[in-house]
């Protein structure tokens, strides 16, 4: 059975080379896989947008008739001699396969990659009856030697190296094996698993698709051994889940096409087999399996789950899972698709921990082939293990975030014992090195960006409503200030409402949906006067065009204010972008200069000073490309890069103010040139890359 989930986490802490071969798996797929994408939008004429949703409406189509489709696969299945079983629980059909494999006097069972399997926990089940369950997926083979469960959907074994599979098959197989010769040890295991197949009477495979129309079993794989698991022992058996239903062929072709690109990012794979039907002398059973899923198909927020083909991808591009790998980073399934329907297969105690890991950053929808919208149906998972049983830790942030007077007691009490330690905004001590030991975690200052923005208006007709950010307010105000001076040099004047505090997203992220709601509605009432609301917050915009209407969609009334409240919210550096023209430094009539174009830091961390990664995030405009003059958002001090020297906006309009022209070397107060130098070590340039 799966091992807790904390003896798991601090496992995979203990491997020293997991998070290096994920990492490199990780990179080599994506360029591959993009590849291969490319190669298919050119072939088809579509795009991966198009294909994806073409693919995401046949399958909701399938879950709006779900009953009666596996009706007519059902019947269409009986119709070419296989006998179809229905199973609500894993239980009944373990009950189910082993009572087919008892009937056929089964020893040996030989079992094809099944995730379904897995699930259900068969292997277990079948050899507490006695019956050996052999794997004959080489990765799933390795896996089963070693006692260990599979990492990855579609490749299991991807997290050992070829040193620990040499291992393995040493201490199992009683000879030696050089870890570099791996051809000796796929004929090993080629050599070890060719007589079973011949000796067993029963053979258990999965499916990646059941075609309605006509009753047929899709299987895809690269190594053929599904193809002589279905085929060569007398009795097989298929287990299926409902959620493998497709509607008709076109949509089985369909999902092939993007399924092999997605999953190992091949054009197809090796052998693609289509089964209607059992061979002359061979009986086959079929087993459909819900274990949770009519109970997926009926939540409306969790649905969209059920169209996943399985291809992993989801793992592929996430960085926890490059981190933990996924033995942690999920529980049957691995990936994000794992944090979701563990909740359904498994339960809430199974899906509570690995949900913990999720950190939000929406990868895992960007490259799914079937729109699963990811990361927001983590975040329900999230709320659901909240309001069972929240931890220490997230009553501490809804209680801390939730009053602006707790919020402002604790960062005063932070500055002041923070002081005999500080060292430019930073602490001279680091984590511990387990928590990141290369970070210095940041001091707040003892002045908050309200204090320094005081002279601003509350409110007032044409001005624009800033939106400090909880985080920019006390702990990085510079970041507040310059936004403050951005917006007064676009020609606008700024207007501070000193009640804001916060949107509620710190709230919202550790599932407690009430406080945050009450905080998103505190948000939107503040700043409702305004026609433009500026952020220096990504997040804060996130979470009000993305989340705030799900919040408040319980509150009535509320839904429309969050919508209207997300059209007129924007980043600063959308401000910047939609309103460059009227800076200072753009080209007025007559004048022969170059447009400025703007560009800005990643600002989803923050760093040591000095080893800031340095991430051009923004090209909108049409001159960005021929080395026009730049504007660098650096903490949001903007800077101007025109050809006759460097000069910043804020600066700019205090010497207009002053009735004076500014000089190409003046410089703003606190701004330092910018200093490159190489991360200390693996970890930390890890950690400094930007996220693809």
């Amino acid at each position: 059975m799966i091992r807790p989930f904390r003896a798991r986490y601090e496992a995979a802490f203990e491997n020293d080379h997991l998070a290096t071969a994920l990492l490199d798996f990780q990179r080599a797929w994506r360029v591959s896989r993009d590849a291969q994408i490319e190669d298919l939008e050119t072939e088809l004429g579509e795009t991966f947008q198009d294909l994806r949703h073409r693919l995401a409406e046949a399958k909701r189509r399938v879950r709006a008739e779900l009953e009666a489709t596996t009706l007519r696969f059902t019947e269409a299945a009986r119709a070419r001699g296989t006998i179809v079983h229905r199973a609500s629980s894993a239980q009944e059909a373990v009950a189910l396969v082993g009572g087919i494999c008892e009937d056929a006097g089964a020893g040996i069972v030989v079992k094809g990659k099944s995730m379904l399997s897995e699930e259900i926990f068969l292997n277990e089940a079948l050899a507490s009856s006695g019956i050996t369950v052999v794997e004959t997926d080489l990765g799933e083979w390795i896996l089963q030697l070693g006692g260990e469960r599979p990492s990855h959907i579609v490749m299991p074994a991807i997290h050992l190296r070829r040193q620990e599979v040499a291992a393995i098959f040493e201490r199992t197989l009683g000879r030696r094996f050089d870890p570099d010769d791996i051809p000796t040890m796929v004929r090993a295991a080629r050599v070890e698993l060719r007589d079973l197949f011949f000796r067993a009477a029963v053979g258990v495979t999965g499916a990646n698709f059941l075609v309605a129309d006509t009753g047929t079993v899709g299987i895809v794989c690269n190594e053929g051994n599904n193809r002589m698991a279905s085929a060569i022992p007398t009795t097989n058996i298929v287990v299926a889940g409902v959620d493998k239903l497709v509607p008709d062929m076109a949509t089985a072709l369909l999902q092939i096409r993007v399924l092999a690109r997605s999953a190992t990012a091949q054009t197809a794979t090796t052998y693609t087999n289509f089964i209607s039907g059992p061979r002359p002398g061979q009986v086959q059973h079929l087993v459909l399996i819900d274990n949770g899923r009519s109970a997926m198909a009926g939540d409306p927020g969790f649905a969209d789950a059920l169209a996943c083909i399985r291809c992993g991808a989801c793992a592929d591009v996430c960085p926890p899972y490059q981190v933990v790998g996924g033995q942690v980073f999920g529980h049957v399934y691995s990936g994000a698709i794992g944090l979701v329907n563990t909740l359904f297969h498994h339960g809430l105690d199974a899906a509570s921990g690995p949900q913990g890991l999720c950190v939000s950053c929406g990868a895992c929808a960007t490259v799914c082939p079937v729109e699963i919208p990811l990361a927001d149906q983590i975040l329900r998972v999230r709320r659901r293990v909240f309001e069972a049983a929240p931890t220490r830790v997230d009553r501490l942030v809804g209680w801390l975030f939730g009053s602006p007077q707790r919020f402002a007691a604790a960062t005063r009490l932070a500055a002041a014992l923070g002081a005999p330690v500080r060292k430019d905004r930073f602490s001279r001590l680091r984590f511990p090195r387990r928590h990141a030991g290369w970070r210095r975690p940041p001091i707040p200052p003892w002045r908050p960006a309200r204090s320094q923005l005081r002279d601003l208006p509350e409110g007032g007709s044409g001005t624009v409503g800033l939106f400090l950010q909880c985080i920019s307010d006390r702990v990085a105000p510079s970041i507040a200030v310059a936004s403050a001076q951005l917006i007064e040099a676009a020609g606008f004047r700024s207007a501070l409402p000193r009640s804001q505090h916060c949107c509620g997203l710190p709230s919202f992220d550790s599932g407690d949906w009430d406080t945050a709601a009450a905080m998103a509605r505190r948000t939107i009432e503040q700043f409702e006067q305004f026609d433009q609301v500026v952020t220096p917050g990504t997040s804060c915009v996130v979470a009000a065009q993305h989340h705030f209407v799900e919040l408040l969609e319980e509150h009535p009334g509320w839904a429309e204010r969050a919508r209207a409240f997300a059209a007129r919210i924007r980043t600063i550096e959308d401000f910047a972008i939609e309103h460059l023209d009227r800076s200072p430094l753009h080209p007025g009539p007559g004048d022969r200069r170059r447009p400025p174009v703007l560009s800005s830091h990643q600002r989803h961390r923050i760093r040591r000073p000095r080893r800031t990664a340095r991430v051009r995030r923004w090209s909108r405009d049409r001159h960005a490309r021929r080395g026009r003059s730049v504007l660098r958002i650096r903490r949001l001090h903007i800077v101007a890069r025109p050809r006759d020297g460097v000069r910043s906006l804020g600066e700019e309009a205090r010497c207009r103010r002053a009735g004076r022209r500014s000089r190409p070397g003046d410089a703003e107060p606190g701004m330092r040139a910018p200093h490159r130098r190489r991360a200390g070590g693996p970890a930390e340039r890890r950690a400094l890359r930007p996220h693809r």
